[in-house]
């Protein structure tokens, strides 16, 4: 380092001399920004090495030779015309104005930012220009322009997915609705149906009563009363099948659960099917344990699954086939297994035997008809016991086996009275039958009468009530799709008579849904009975006044 001499008044010293400092020319030559200075019409007066290196050019390629617009790429003199000289013109001065300049190999393009400010130097206006490159910040703002292109497409896709998704949704809370107004339809199909069908079956049913209590003398013709009475019985089973099945998927079907022993119940259910079994010419074995075995269950549900399961051993056996009706403990369970040796399920038809209207081949191959409602209904009735039910097959033509499980009574009742069946007519009542179907009135009429009691009818709800006032009867049997007043009306005006409250009112129609029969309940009827009635039922009714209202 150099050094100079120092002389004060006190002396002389040493010190040292400053540094060599670059020429101001040279400082702006070399500066790392480009500077230009150019005229108002963009040709360049002056450029530094700076922007001539970034671009590729010599100063005397620049220098009274090029405008700073004839630099920029095509977008970039657009963007120059529209925006940097208007704005120039009216502000005097640009602040950080991103461009992109030309590199003069044709190819590359230089981003930078700019400072323009017009100033006058003499009698001439020039533009001072300052730029410095800027490809970091003008990849950042590519990929922060890729995100958001990026972001703006998941946005998009985004709102078309929740706009299919709203759709879908739609879509099925329509179907859903379109399924429940199907479901709705279906059940009243069901209870139309089955009011229609039980309407001419209720009068079938009294005339067969009537010719069994007429000890009919010609064999031929006991044999017809017999066959006819098998089928009108097959019939009711349909139509009762049919819509408690519907009950108990829509979860209306109530049980009356009650201690009961198991034999008694089973060897009613083995007499129910008996003449099935012997016009078919199979044979049945029974099998109970020694001991008393006792379940809660509803004893009408109960017979009614394994009349169903015999019932179908007998349909799907060849003539002259063996059947077994076993009935054993497991544990805490009674366990109760019909087996056949009959046509058999195949394999892959096992799964779906419970089904609602499941038909199988070829084990009907229609010769044997039905529905495909009867298992369906067992499980739903063994389901609602608490128990379950399987169905086991090794084939077709080796014959099936149906289980079911039920869980026991663990506190055995101490004391279970028992009930007397009433086989007598007992005591005679005054009846009065009030229905508009003549043939359905006169026939319950006359069966009633066989059977001991004094019996009135009426046609509609006005003749009812004349008829009531006048000859004041202990119990009425009244339809209720009556003309004029109907039969809830009737009921609710018979209460209202003198001593209106000492009748039995029972509801003797063919609608027999959960809401019909709350329906009468509420109106003041004692019972609802749906038609055709079994006569035993009735006989109970009349003779011990046994609540058996939806049996």
């Amino acid at each position: 380092m150099p050094w100079r001499a120092s002389c004060t008044s006190r002396g002389c010293s040493a010190v040292p001399a400053p540094p060599d400092l670059p020429a101001p020319e040279l400082l702006l030559e070399q500066a790392p920004c480009g500077l230009l200075l150019a005229r108002a019409d963009g040709s360049i007066a002056a450029v530094n090495q700076t922007f001539c290196g970034w671009l590729g050019y010599g100063k005397a390629e620049l220098v009274e030779q090029r405008r700073v617009q004839d630099l920029l790429t095509m977008g970039g003199r657009i963007f120059h015309q529209t925006h940097w000289a208007p704005l120039l013109s009216m502000q005097g001065s640009i602040a950080e104005l991103k461009v992109e300049f030309a590199h003069r190999d044709g190819q590359r393009r230089i981003p930078m930012l700019v400072n323009v400010v017009r100033r006058r130097h003499g009698g001439t206006v020039f533009d001072e220009l300052s730029a410095v490159v800027v490809y970091d910040r003008h990849k950042y703002e590519q990929e922060l322009l890729l995100a958001r292109r990026h972001a703006e497409t998941a946005l998009a896709e985004r709102r078309e997915a929740e706009q299919a998704l709203e759709q879908s949704r739609d879509a099925l809370r329509r179907l859903n609705e379109q399924l429940s107004e199907a479901d709705r339809r279906k059940d009243e199909f069901l209870a139309t149906l089955a009011h229609e069908l039980r309407n001419p079956l209720a009068p079938m049913r009294n005339v067969l009563e009537i010719l069994r209590l007429k000890e009919l003398p010609d064999p031929q013709l006991r044999w017809a009363r017999d066959v006819l009475q098998r089928q009108v019985g097959h019939m009711t089973q349909l139509v009762d099948d049919l819509l408690e099945v519907s009950r108990i998927t829509q979860g209306k079907l109530q049980l009356r659960l009650q201690p009961l022993e198991l034999a008694p119940l089973v060897q009613g259910a083995v007499e129910a099917v008996r003449p099935a079994l012997q016009a078919a010419g199979h044979r049945l074995a029974l099998t109970l344990p020694p001991q008393p075995l006792w379940l809660q269950a509803d004893p009408v549900r109960l017979t009614q699954v394994l009349v169903n399961l015999l019932g179908n051993a007998v349909k799907y056996t060849p003539q002259g086939g063996h059947i077994t009706l076993s009935c054993s403990v497991e544990g805490h369970e009674v366990v109760m297994a019909v087996a056949d040796n009959g046509i058999g399920i195949a394999a892959e038809h096992l799964a779906r035997v419970f089904e609602m209207f499941s038909q199988l081949e070829p084990a009907l191959e229609r010769a044997h008809g039905g529905l495909g409602i009867g298992l369906a209904l067992v499980r739903g009735l063994v389901t609602l016991h608490g128990g379950t039910i399987s169905a086991a097959s090794p084939g077709l033509g080796q014959g099936s086996v149906f289980t079911v499980r039920l869980p026991l009574l663990q506190d055995q009742p101490a004391d279970v009275a028992a009930e007397s069946a009433t086989s007598g007519a007992g005591s005679g009542r005054r009846v009065l039958v009030v229905d508009d179907n003549q043939d359905a009135a006169h026939t319950l009429a006359l069966l009633l009468e066989l059977s001991g009691h004094a019996v009135a009818t009426a046609a509609d709800g006005e003749s009812a009530l004349e008829v009531a006032t006048r000859w004041r009867p202990e119990v009425v049997l009244l339809d209720i799709g009556l003309p004029g007043l109907n039969g809830y009306e009737v009921a609710q005006r018979l209460r209202q008579l003198p001593d209106g409250g000492r009748l039995l009112l029972v509801a003797l129609t063919g609608w027999g849904n959960e809401q019909d029969r709350r329906a009468a309940l509420q109106a003041g009827f004692d019972h609802h009975l749906t038609k055709p009635v079994d006569p035993e039922v009735l006989q109970g009714l009349l003779s011990s006044g046994t609540d058996l209202a939806g049996r």
